[in-house]
């Protein structure tokens, strides 16, 4: 009966002779990853040390070839697997696998909470082949009673890491698939009213203006960069990556174009990525009055700084999205936090976009209608690439 052969990337058993000049040689075949099985071999003083040495080499070997994921294979071994082949494939963004990475493996930062769960530290010990959907329903439901929008997020990278064993034949079908759902809770979509816009401007000045304040300096210019939020509907880290090659307040009306992001990439620090969050996030919006004569001040006050953004730090470099939203929370303070996210960067884009659906609604005659916002906003954004806004110049007064 012909013998067995060896599966890939595996050995068979060791043999240990003595050769001349009293040194012991090592040997045992290794099956490669082309499926020919080879000898391998390893000296050393004694028959311990030969044996060492080969297993060493035979490691090795192993490693250059690349590892096989097998239904053995622990969670947190593939999760690493799957965040490396996201970023050599390149099909999606840096920040989008820092996300990704950020539900995988506990941070490294000295002010983060221990108690933050993790994939790796919530079931990164399982085999791939003990990841059934029951263990990973009860992990996510877990972990979905405190923080749903984390759970929704663990789900992503867990179908897309248990994609992986499935596409490497270490499991037949992927076991995220029959998860339950994670019930999203009811957002509240309601914009900020004009009053409590003039309100939240005058605290951010308030906020901004406060020299006797204990602990960090404050952010200069934080009421600017409000203004434009609000002229705009633009994200923090659009808002951070606008340049003045980017506005034309020449033309009428005046308008400005939104085609870029400010990231953190790892290891490469803050930079100005060429493309906004979304595909459909490159758009043009027109300038309403307050919002020109807050550029128009900034233009003049402006020093040049190398990547020719209208907000840069301190010392001319990318502003960090990260601090700017802290500020922020800072600066609107507990009056205007309502509740989890209110008063955020977020509801600056509704109240925008309720403003926008109201100014291009027509009437019967089909002319547009020019309102101030009110409570209630729409869940459709508008899909307009070309953006208006209908705040009037006491917006900014």
């Amino acid at each position: 009966m012909p013998r067995r052969p060896l599966d890939l990337g595996t050995y068979g058993n060791i043999k240990v002779t003595v050769v001349a000049s009293g040194r012991v040689r090592a040997t045992a075949r290794y099956r490669d990853k082309d499926g020919q099985t080879r000898q391998v071999q390893a000296f050393g003083g004694s028959g311990a040390d030969a044996e060492r040495n080969l297993k060493a080499n035979l490691k090795v070997r192993q490693q250059q070839s690349g590892e096989d994921i097998t239904p053995d294979m622990k969670l947190e071994v593939l999760a690493d697997l799957w965040l490396d082949e996201l970023t050599v494939e390149g099909e999606v963004s840096a920040q989008t696998v820092a996300s990704y990475r950020a539900q995988v493996t506990p941070s490294t930062d000295k002010r983060r909470k221990h108690t933050t769960v993790t994939i790796k530290t919530g079931i990164g010990g399982l085999r791939v082949r003990e990841a059934t959907t029951s263990r990973i329903n009860a992990f996510l439901k877990s972990v979905a009673q405190d923080h749903p929008t984390k759970a929704r997020h663990m789900k992503v990278v867990l179908t897309g890491m248990l994609g992986m064993a499935v596409r490497h034949d270490a499991l037949a079908v992927n076991p995220v698939r029959e998860v339950s759902k994670t019930k999203r809770s009811a957002k509240d979509v309601r914009a900020l009213s004009t009053g409590e816009l003039k309100a939240l401007r005058e605290r951010v000045r308030l906020w901004g203006a406060d020299t006797e304040h204990a602990g960090r300096p404050r952010a200069r210019g934080m009421l600017d960069v409000v203004d434009v939020m609000l002229a705009t509907g633009a994200r923090v880290g659009e808002v951070l990556a606008i340049r003045w090659a980017d506005i034309d307040l020449g033309v009428q009306p005046p308008r400005l174009t939104i085609n870029g992001t400010v990231i953190r990439a790892q290891g490469a620090g803050l930079r100005r990525q060429e493309h906004t969050k979304t595909s459909a996030g490159h758009r043009t919006v027109l300038l309403p009055r307050f919002a020109v004569d807050t550029l128009m001040r900034l233009q003049l006050e402006a020093e040049p700084n190398p990547y020719d953004v209208i907000f840069p730090s301190s010392v001319g470099t990318l502003r960090d999205p990260h601090d700017l939203r802290r500020q922020w929370r800072d600066a609107r303070g507990e009056m205007f936090a309502w509740s989890p996210r209110t008063a955020s960067a977020r509801r600056w884009r509704r109240s925008w976009t309720a403003s926008t659906a109201r100014a291009t609604r027509p009437r019967s005659s089909g002319t547009p209608v020019p309102r101030s916002p009110s409570a209630t906003t729409s869940r459709r954004p508008s899909r307009h690439r070309t953006s208006r806004t209908c705040w009037s110049s006491s917006a900014g007064s």
